[in-house]
């Protein structure tokens, strides 16, 4: 039986959308040596729950459809997942590949040996990681439903602490460039790019939510406060960590934000922190038409727009290189609108597009006619 369509879902998957596209709009605005401090706080350390809440909807979407106290049925589950995120995967790394050919005429990331390297790592563009880690959740599956169906508040909690432990350990203690082999070091150099152990609470948390969604639905509305106040509180040990980088140790801005990043103790916290407040927010407060109508447009092409937009990137800074304009902070901020503008348009653009010519949906966002 089919449950009800939960609209705070596609509303947090577009509200993420726009927190990566401002993670990537600061690494431009970066670029200017007397970038604003607090502009770069907006950009790069609010919206760093965006990348891993991802994984929390994602893993509540799974489990919020799936019974479990029927047979897992894998290989059905892998075929629905090839068609909506391998393959779109693939094209879009093809893209960016032959569009960096393109572009610069360089032909070395056309030999075989690169092409597996940037697949299997997704380096083809700096987005694309994302989709290699959900798939390995995705191959990994039978293990998350096993975890989820003997997990307890109890056993959450522990895996918080294991979370908060190896990610600190991952990010600031492990050192593989002292390895020798080549094909060693690299399986650990980009260990970010593909090892699920880095998001696994976050993952784990919204498939349990999902399987007791009665009684979270009941625990938001009785808490909305603290959940607030909570995500208030999350954000501002983030925010204050990265003043504290750049005031206290002198770190550089990049050094900051590579630092005060979703990986910390701090981040990890944010991350819970805006996983609950977004979905209490969206499940629990009346907004005009017009909010839900901006919402709505946002989830629907937020998948298209998160894999299109280092495109719009490319090209805007571009023109502003050829009009000789610095990226200042009001520059930046266009820049910003400018990018999300262009990627949902384009978004709109392909799905229309799609209607005529299934194949363009299926290829670049999986989405398959309903009667195939």
């Amino acid at each position: 039986m089919k449950k009800n369509r939960i609209l705070a879902i596609e509303y947090i998957r577009g509200i993420s959308m726009l927190g990566v596209i401002g993670i990537h709009t600061g690494s431009q605005y970066l670029s200017n040596p007397t970038s604003n401090i607090h502009l770069i706080a907006i950009f790069e350390i609010l919206t760093r729950f965006s990348v891993p809440i991802f994984f929390f909807i994602s893993a509540f979407g799974l489990f919020y459809n799936i019974d479990l106290t029927e047979k897992f049925s894998y290989k059905n589950f892998m075929t629905k997942r090839f068609k909506t995120v391998l393959i779109p995967y693939v094209v879009w790394s093809f893209l960016y590949i032959a569009h960096y050919t393109f572009l610069y005429h360089d032909t070395s990331l056309l030999s075989i040996p690169i092409l597996i390297k940037f697949l299997f790592f997704g380096f083809a563009s700096y987005q694309l990681y994302f989709l290699v880690i959900l798939l390995w959740f995705y191959a990994l599956m039978p293990v998350w439903i096993y975890m989820i169906r003997h997990m307890s508040a109890g056993r959450l909690l522990m895996l918080l602490l294991f979370q908060l432990a190896f990610d600190y350990y991952s990010s600031f203690i492990m050192n593989p460039y002292s390895i020798e082999n080549p094909v060693i070091k690299a399986l650990f150099e980009y260990r970010l790019n593909y090892w699920v152990l880095h998001y696994i609470f976050i993952f784990l948390f919204g498939g349990y939510l999902a399987i007791h969604y009665n009684k979270f639905e009941i625990y938001m509305s009785r808490h909305y406060n603290s959940i607030c106040s909570f995500f208030i509180a999350s954000l501002s040990s983030l925010v204050i960590y990265y003043y504290y980088l750049i005031y206290e140790r002198s770190y550089s801005l990049e050094a900051a934000i590579n630092t005060a990043h979703q990986l910390c103790p701090a981040g990890i916290f944010y991350t819970i922190g805006a996983s609950l407040f977004f979905f209490t927010l969206f499940s629990n407060t009346k907004f005009p038409v017009f909010v839900h109508s901006i919402l709505s447009i946002l989830g629907k092409h937020s998948y298209f727009a998160y894999l299109f937009h280092p495109f719009a990137i490319t090209y805007l800074a571009m023109l502003l290189t050829w009009q000789g304009k610095i990226m200042t902070a009001p520059v930046a901020i266009l820049f910003y609108f400018l990018v999300t503008i262009v990627s949902i348009a384009a978004g709109a653009l392909f799905r229309k597009i799609g209607t005529f010519y299934p194949i363009i949906n299926s290829l670049l966002i999986g989405i398959y006619p309903k009667n195939k």
